[in-house]
């Protein structure tokens, strides 16, 4: 896959135009997302996902501050990709064991 830099050390946009931490498989918006889940500093993020630099982790996050309105878009269109995938999937079978039991609804 071919990448193109930006002006931010250490992210780069991927062939579709998503950014992209430098020597790594992961994308910014999922570095950002577990920041905003878990409430994570960055030096958390570091400890949580060690095989990413402390450096990177700072790029990443004022490429997202620089550009928060369209990765919160791409956020948001992501999440609501995965709920229509989740509704339209079909109930396993201890979801239906556990509705026919009233242990969920």
């Amino acid at each position: 896959m071919a990448y193109v830099a930006t002006e931010y050390k250490h992210i780069q946009l991927d062939n579709e135009q998503v950014p992209m931490i430098e020597g790594t498989t992961m994308k910014v918006v999922e570095l950002i997302t577990s920041h905003q889940a878990y409430g994570w500093s960055p030096e958390e993020l570091h400890f949580q996902y060690p095989h990413i630099a402390l450096g990177k982790i700072y790029s990443a996050l004022a490429y997202y501050w620089d550009h928060r309105e369209a990765l919160d878009a791409d956020i948001q269109q992501r999440l609501e990709h995965v709920e229509q995938l989740r509704q339209s999937a079909p109930s396993s079978r201890i979801a239906q064991k556990l509705k026919e039991r009233g242990m969920i609804s």
